[in-house]
Formats: structure tokens, C-alpha cells, sequence
């Protein structure tokens, strides 16, 4: 299993934001400069992670970027939800979509749900703190 490149980078984005949750606003352009990460990439990144909940936006004076919530109750499962949508391994879970020759038959469909679960939990064991933390030191030679 990996990550897309959007999922990665909203992790390295948030990660980044969350560095700055002492209350002060960050801008999509400054998080591009912190990540190296082009600006219009973060740009589409905030958008997706606003319309999810996790960063909240305003303009204006003062105005910028800030987390939603605390660092500590945003989660890995979250932003690669933000971006990615339900974590499954296989399509085969979403009962709307059908596109395997199998599907009718398949005796292993029914496990999907299980193994997903238990990669969204252990993805939920861990909170935008400890990935700030790691970043923050591996940026500081720690």
C-alpha cells in the first residue's frame, strides 16, 4: 500500500500548520516555504483540508490559516481522508462501485471491511502532535 502524493504532502502541510497552533495564522505561501512544496499544490491542499474540517481560513487583516481543532484530536486517518476519501485497500468495499469480474462470487470481499478498519484504526492512533513533534525534530538535527 502508499500514499498518493497529495495525501503525503497534506500530511507534510498539516504538519506544518500544526507547528504554528500557539494561535497565530500561517498563510498557504509561508506553509509552501516551510515544506518546499509549490504554492499552488498547498493551495489545493488547504482548500481540501478546510472543506474537511481540519484548517479553518480567514481573510483580512490578522486573516491566514489555522487548525480547526487541537493538534492532538486531528489524525493521520483524518488528512489522508481529507484527500483520498475512505480508506479501503479495494474498491470492492464501497458497495456503489462494482468493478470486479469477481464481486458476486468473491469469497474474500467479506474480510475487506475487517483489514480496512484495522488500517483506519492504527492510522487513528496517530495524532498530527507526534508527526509535528517528529518533523520539528528531524528539522532541529534531534
Amino acid at each position: 500500500m502508499r500514499l498518493s502524493s497529495m495525501a503525503d504532502y497534506a500530511v507534510v502541510t498539516m504538519s506544518a500548520a500544526a507547528r504554528h497552533c500557539g494561535g497565530s495564522r500561517v498563510s498557504a505561501a509561508q506553509l509552501a516555504e516551510e515544506t518546499g512544496l509549490p504554492v499552488p499544490t498547498v493551495q489545493k491542499l488547504v482548500s481540501r483540508l478546510t472543506a474537511a474540517g481540519l484548517l479553518r481560513s480567514s481573510r483580512g487583516v490578522g486573516g491566514g490559516l489555522k487548525l480547526a481543532r487541537p493538534a492532538a484530536a486531528i489524525t493521520l486517518a483524518d488528512i489522508i481522508e481529507a484527500v483520498e476519501g475512505p480508506i479501503a485497500l479495494t474498491p470492492c468495499v464501497d458497495d456503489a462501485r462494482h468493478e470486479c469480474s469477481l464481486d458476486a462470487s468473491c469469497a474474500v470481499k467479506p474480510h475487506w471491511g475487517v483489514v480496512g478498519a484495522a488500517l483506519r484504526g492504527a492510522l487513528a492512533d496517530v495524532p498530527l502532535t507526534r508527526l509535528a513533534a517528529t518533523a520539528q525534530a528531524t528539522e532541529t538535527g534531534r
